[in-house]
């Protein structure tokens, strides 16, 4: 089989971070100064990015301003002509970084943000953050970044899905991704605290579309539906080692962020062969790519190349195998382990998050 072109490249610096959110993507055990790939290192993942086609260099974490060369490698990503994207918690943006970063050539800022309100937002990043983060927003746009803002929506935020609207508004952001919890991960330990009920999604996707209607033009709204309640599965990653590729920050490289997660998976690293080998030839990559491995009833399915199959990581969470059907996909043979989950969440307020922590395992 002949690999695609891969367009994005995530590269998740560090997984250091100064929050802790309960819904964090970063792998479930956190080990405390582990190794990081060097600066020379992540320059050669970016050249090698580049040589593959790549035309998107998001540059992720953990918190990537924790990294002191960041700036190094968004000059580095601009020379081979990659357009860059910060993903940052915000937490030191401060005027000299950003204008380092202006400098360097970075061309976009995403911030994220856990609420709208401080009391909650604070709460749910498990540290005092919520304030810092507006003064980067405005901060972003007075330097001359586009801006990006990323909700994640759960029981504790979805409700106030308007209010989130305007302060996006307000900060002159140009887009805004709204995106219901994946449930794996740090999410699937906290699943009881943080999933939605089915009236709660069926509201927030109401006053979401109003608002994107009433904004086209102005600002982009995004908005991804949760798995849990729907009755296919969505083509995740646009499918598994088709457009997009993640680096962590041990070198090792995944067809997504959270495919480390799927136990009896070894995924290869830059520090031994080169991104282009992994991406055509390495056995982690070809594993899913295509339609062929395909199971009953994905095999004779007339969307098998819209949907992939669905997620790899919420197969192998869900039935025990990453080759199985995705659970979100009504016709799954594992579909009632979904069934049992999707039940609605808990009601408590202020639930006692499990929440991520460096060092912490989860395990």
């Amino acid at each position: 089989m002949t690999a695609p072109r891969p367009y994005g490249l995530l590269a998740e610096l560090t997984y250091r971070c100064p929050l802790h959110c309960p819904y964090c993507s970063n792998p479930l055990s956190l080990e405390s100064g582990a190794a990081e790939l060097s600066t020379s290192e992540w320059m050669k993942v970016l050249h090698e990015a580049s040589e593959l086609g790549v035309l998107h260099a998001l540059f992720s974490g953990g918190e990537p301003l924790q990294r002191p060369d960041l700036a190094d490698l968004v000059e580095c990503a601009r020379r081979l002509g990659l357009y860059s994207n910060l993903i940052t918690s915000a937490v030191g943006f401060s005027r000299s970084r950003a204008e380092e970063l202006k400098r360097a050539g970075l061309d976009s800022v995403q911030i994220s943000f856990q609420a709208d309100d401080h009391e909650l937002g604070d709460h749910l990043a498990g540290a005092p953050v919520h304030k810092s983060k507006l003064e980067a927003a405005q901060l972003a746009r007075s330097v001359g970044f586009p801006l990006t803002l990323n909700v994640v929506l759960h029981r504790h935020n979805m409700d106030r899905v308007e209010a989130v609207i305007s302060m996006a508004e307000a900060l002159g952001a140009e887009r805004l991704e709204l995106a219901h919890t994946q449930y794996y991960g740090w999410a699937f330990k906290n699943l009881e605290s943080l999933l939605p009920d089915r009236e709660q999604i069926q509201v927030a996707a109401l006053r979401v579309g109003e608002a994107a209607h009433r904004l086209r033009g102005s600002m982009e709204i995004v908005y991804v539906t949760p798995d849990y309640f729907g009755t296919r599965p969505k083509p995740c990653m646009n499918g598994w080692g088709r457009r997009y590729l993640t680096v962590n920050p041990r070198g090792e490289v995944l067809p997504c962020p959270t495919a480390g997660e799927i136990k009896g998976m070894r995924f290869d690293s830059v520090l031994k062969n080169s991104l282009g080998w992994i991406w055509n030839e390495s056995e982690a990559f070809n594993r899913f790519r295509g339609t062929d491995w395909m199971p009953e009833p994905c095999r004779s399915c007339d969307q098998r190349e819209l949907d992939f199959g669905g997620c790899r990581c919420q197969a192998a969470l869900l039935s025990g195998d990453p080759s199985h059907t995705d659970p979100a996909c009504e016709f799954s043979p594992y579909r009632q382990s979904l069934l049992d989950l999707s039940k609605g969440g808990s009601t408590t307020v202020r639930p006692d998050f499990v929440y991520r922590r460096p060092g912490a395992s989860a395990l």
